[in-house]
């Protein structure tokens, strides 16, 4: 017998004194069964028709006066926390993919102050997604950023997952409503 078949042999007779198959049975069914139940997971899908902002009066922001500032600009009001390249120099614009890439279902949110009214927006930040990157205009502002085990308010984390092809692009700033107001106490439901 050559050394490494009765390496194999060792190893094979102490795996054997040190389980049962009804042990090694066990463990291949709860791995089945975890495997299976992967799909079932929460996650949403950039095929899926996802609401944006339901409820909320869509907030007016192509006249100029009530949207100061460059889009192609990191000191734009509603940037306030990107991180990425800007898809209004990629062929989109602050709140659009460019053509052929998707909007990523995953966002991280933030709240910005519009100097023209003073008042604080929500804005959802959504990595477009789907080709290659156009490389232009980054941007990479942390106001208010929470750290990674918050992940919602974390800009840092790669917000494809859940589309067809996870290849970033460039990042949006959607504008969902009104931020509440900083005194402001929210009605128990």
């Amino acid at each position: 017998m050559n050394p490494l078949d009765r390496f194999g042999d060792k190893l094979v007779r102490a795996l054997a004194q040190r389980t049962s198959r009804r042990g090694i049975l066990s463990r291949a069914g709860t791995l089945l069964a975890g495997a299976a139940s992967v799909p079932l997971l929460p996650v949403a899908r950039a095929s899926a028709q996802i609401p944006r902002g339901d409820g909320i009066p869509p907030t007016k922001t192509d006249d100029p006066a009530a949207d100061p500032g460059n889009p192609r600009s990191c000191d734009y009001w509603r940037y306030c926390g990107i991180d990425g390249f800007l898809c209004a120099c990629c062929g989109g614009s602050a709140n659009a993919c460019p053509p052929g890439s998707v909007m990523g279902p995953v966002t991280w949110v933030g709240t910005c102050e519009n100097p023209a009214d003073g008042k604080h927006y929500v804005i959802s930040y959504n990595d477009c997604c789907g080709k290659l990157g156009c490389k232009r205009c980054f941007c990479n502002r942390n106001e208010r950023e929470a750290p990674e085990y918050w992940p919602q308010k974390n800009n840092e984390i790669h917000w494809c997952l859940g589309t067809p092809n996870t290849s970033y692009v460039c990042s949006v700033s959607v504008v969902i409503g009104t931020a509440l107001e900083k005194d402001a106490v929210v009605p128990e439901p």
